[in-house]
């Protein structure tokens, strides 16, 4: 008996032979079963334009019910897993984007459940992937705050955004008025919170909610072109801007610039970096690989 053997003997600790455990069933994500039963949404996926459509599909004011809240989760979290898609819109069917949730399904879910809701509809905002809200016409309650959680808002001239929970005797549960708030501040955010009142796209884009305000008939073209815009930098140097914005949102100035500062530096040995940099010095456009 070696010396680490009569060691380990004295300790009291005994080695047991490895035995090779059973083959693991191949785990699969809960969303791969959802495509046969989405509730009052479809997916589209254009792997050639490397775009994957989220479709709130219930018109015509698209109310989001309880389940439909948990699958638009997993199908966030799915379409961040899936290399054919970079960029992801969330939109809508008809004139209106959303008028909010199914206030009947409220009483009936339970509290346990009631207290994930802003989870699942944090989930664009824990995507990795640059998400685009595309709206129109009532962007109310979950509408509004799902849209939040985007990193982009464009929104067609006739696109108004509010939360109504006070006319219930409730307030926002989905992190609307928290969102708001980092967006426009405490005053603003009571304005429209406390008082249930609605803002227009115009007053929505000076507040700083909106990203872009269009023409009603124009709001795919933008929607398009902001897609396209996207598609031409690097998908690792954006997953990296998007986390690095997210996670600084509530530090303090000097935690955010030393955090910035690693990012910066980790970027600095991507392929993606020295492609930029020698396109840049060639004159001709790069062609970012993600690596």
């Amino acid at each position: 008996m070696g010396r680490a053997a009569q060691a380990r003997r004295r300790a009291g600790i005994r080695i047991f032979p490895f035995r090779r455990s059973k083959p693991v069933t191949t785990l699969k994500h809960p969303a791969h079963d959802l495509p046969a039963q989405l509730d009052g949404f479809r997916v589209e996926i254009d792997a050639d334009r490397q775009r994957a459509d989220i479709v709130l599909a219930r018109p015509p004011f698209n109310i989001v019910s309880m389940p439909q809240r948990d699958q638009l989760r997993l199908v966030f979290e799915a379409l961040d897993e899936d290399a054919r898609v970079r960029v992801i819109v969330l939109r809508a069917e008809g004139e209106h984007f959303s008028s909010g949730g199914d206030i009947k399904g409220f009483l009936e879910a339970s509290p346990e459940h009631v207290s994930k809701l802003a989870w699942n509809i944090a989930a664009p905002a824990r995507c990795a992937k640059p998400v685009i809200a595309a709206a129109r016409g009532y962007c109310f309650g979950v509408g509004f705050e799902i849209s939040l959680a985007c990193d982009f808002r464009v929104v067609s001239e006739t696109a108004q955004y509010a939360l109504p929970e006070q006319k219930l005797g409730q307030i926002p549960g989905s992190g609307g008025s928290a969102r708001l708030q980092k967006m426009v501040g405490i005053t603003r955010t009571k304005d429209i919170v406390m008082r249930s009142r609605r803002i227009g796209a115009r007053q929505a884009y000076d507040w700083g909610v909106a990203t872009e305000v269009v023409p009603d008939g124009e709001l795919e073209a933008a929607t398009d072109r902001l897609v396209a815009e996207l598609l031409t930098f690097s998908p690792l140097a954006q997953r990296t801007a998007k986390k690095l914005l997210n996670d600084t949102e509530d530090a303090s100035l000097s935690a955010s610039i030393e955090l910035e500062g690693h990012c910066y530096s980790r970027l600095r040995s991507s392929d993606d970096f020295r492609e930029g940099v020698e396109a840049f010095h060639g004159k001709r456009a790069p062609k970012f690989r993600g690596s």
